[in-house]
């Protein structure tokens, strides 16, 4: 069993950035893919950006060029930096690991965008 906790999350204006980071309670953290997710109200969970134990990368088309996904194994810790947020990207965000059947999610961490 793995516990993730996001934290983060906030309020910001159109334009501006945050850091979202991931803390795990697994110590095998660094076999782990590590996922961003985001729902919006009314809307289904959607995949933001993933990251393999090999460093392997994958973004959404909405988020490429503005959004980076990181991990630091020594931490257990995965991170999304924020940039030029767009008020689309107001959504809870969930913290995602994955490790062939075995799968754990995040609470989530409110982000809000004012235009």
């Amino acid at each position: 069993q793995a516990q993730l906790v996001e934290s983060g999350g906030g309020l910001v204006q159109a334009g501006g950035s945050l850091r979202l980071s991931c803390v795990t309670s697994t110590n095998m953290f660094n076999i782990y893919m590590m996922g961003w997710y985001r729902q919006a109200p009314g809307k289904q969970r959607d995949l933001v950006a993933t990251m393999t134990d090999g460093g392997s990368m994958y973004y959404a088309d909405s988020v490429k060029g503005r959004f980076t996904i990181s991990r630091d194994n020594a931490k257990n810790t995965v991170y999304l930096q924020m940039s030029k947020l767009k008020p689309e990207d107001t959504a809870v965000y969930y913290c995602n690991a994955r490790y062939l059947v075995e799968e754990y999610w995040g609470q989530g961490t409110q982000v809000t965008v004012s235009s």
